[in-house]
């Protein structure tokens, strides 16, 4: 296994940062690398906004789900999809971009979470550490008026960023014999059930026994009920029309 291997194979969602800063230089760094990702057709379709501003933080944590971390994190980033510069790309050359088509949601939703994903592992390559932060879509319009986004933009997630103050457990992720098939789609109710008893004992180490939860189980009870219904209205303001 190579440094990059284990590099990935290291992750954990870091929530608890000591109060060094991260300095502006490394955090250009940071974004330089994302920057370098797969792109769909070379659109590079996304935004990277830097919050700094306090009251702004603590809105946002608030908005997320009270997560105290978006608020004291010493870098706090907004990765949204943005289709406003592909836009004025065609104004320039003096064409209108034909908007509001899925593919084009597709595209720059995926162009952003690769970004994304390679700012992470950027990071924790110079030994910072950070959480996705999903929450921001609890409350998307606010997360936009607070940020100025216009239409053909959306914010995707947050991603908190420092030095990380703990380390904690990693959760057992599915294993390969799980997801990787050969020729078509196959499904297998045994491979869930053993990762049901591989996550139960996780989450007994880690509740000193006060949990005791199955994959499956926790699982159903977050698909079982409306994800963010307000998703898709709040998408098609924004220009986003799925057609």
């Amino acid at each position: 296994m190579n440094d990059t291997i284990k590099l990935l194979k290291n992750h954990r969602s870091i929530r608890q940062f000591t109060v060094e800063p991260v300095g502006d230089e490394v955090l250009r760094e940071i974004i330089d690398a994302a920057g370098w990702s797969a792109t769909s057709n070379f659109v590079q379709a996304y935004t990277v906004i830097r919050v700094r501003n306090p009251q702004t933080r603590q809105q946002m944590a608030e908005l997320a789900g009270s997560q105290t971390w978006v608020e004291n994190s010493p870098v706090f980033l907004v990765f949204c999809a943005d289709l406003k510069r592909n836009q004025a790309a065609c104004a320039y050359e003096n064409m209108e971009m034909v908007s509001g088509y899925t593919e084009q949601f597709i595209i720059a939703t995926v162009d952003v979470s690769l970004a994304a994903q390679n700012a992470m592992i950027a990071a924790e390559s110079l030994g910072l550490g950070g959480v996705f932060i999903g929450g921001i879509r609890n409350n998307p319009e606010k997360v936009s008026e607070l940020l100025n986004l216009p239409e053909q933009v959306y914010p995707v997630f947050g991603m908190c960023l420092g030095h990380p103050a703990a380390a904690p457990e990693q959760k057992p992720r599915l294993s390969v014999d799980v997801v990787l098939k050969e020729e078509s789609y196959q499904e297998d109710e045994s491979e869930l059930e053993q990762y049901n008893e591989t996550c139960k004992t996780y989450y007994q180490n880690r509740s000193s026994g006060s949990r005791d939860e199955t994959w499956t189980h926790q699982i159903a009870t977050m698909m079982s009920k409306p994800m963010r219904p307000h998703m898709r209205a709040f998408l098609e303001k924004q220009g986003f029309k799925f057609k």
